[in-house]
């Protein structure tokens, strides 16, 4: 099988969606500096190349994202796909219980995960995720608050952590 992938403009940069199977498996900035690594990964795991085109996944992540850059609190109820070692999946479906408009620094996601002192394999793991805004690693921050690296650019972080912080009507 391959990975279908097709491009979104969101007002903050424009992002990779891909698919594979009924499962979306991208959704990776395409400034990102880690962005090479994680197509090389995907790649790799998922014993795939990457084919253009539009699935109903993809077109479903589409509606979902329109509505996210909208101002709306869409349930993102699309399958995901982790590609990526055990440690690397306890941390992305970690991220999946960061609620809309919160943040939450690495320290406290290594607390949850159960690897108080893991806070720099935390943070890269966190920075290898490939489906940003459905997994929302854009809200891990730094323990003083500060914003810290993020695959789309710091530009891009605080443009989805005020539009996120605007939300108020959570479905």
């Amino acid at each position: 099988m391959d990975i279908i992938t097709d491009t979104y403009s969101a007002p903050c940069g424009t992002l990779t969606l891909g698919s594979f199977g009924d499962r979306l498996c991208l959704c990776e900035w395409r400034t990102g500096r880690s962005g090479d690594a994680i197509l090389q990964r995907l790649s790799r795991n998922l014993n795939a190349t990457f084919t253009d085109g539009r699935s109903d996944v993809i077109t479903r992540a589409v509606t979902l994202l329109d509505q996210y850059f909208a101002g709306e609190c869409p349930i993102f109820d699309i399958p995901l796909l982790f590609a990526g070692t055990d440690f690397q999946m306890s941390v992305w479906n970690e991220l999946m219980n960061i609620p809309y408009g919160t943040t939450l620094s690495y320290a406290e996601l290594s607390r949850r995960i159960g690897r108080p002192t893991a806070m720099r394999a935390v943070a890269n793991a966190n920075g290898a995720n490939a489906i940003s805004i459905f997994a929302p690693c854009h809200r891990v921050i730094g323990a003083d608050g500060s914003l810290t690296g993020y695959g789309g650019g710091l530009d891009a972080k605080r443009f989805l952590l005020n539009l996120e912080s605007n939300i108020t009507t959570h479905i």
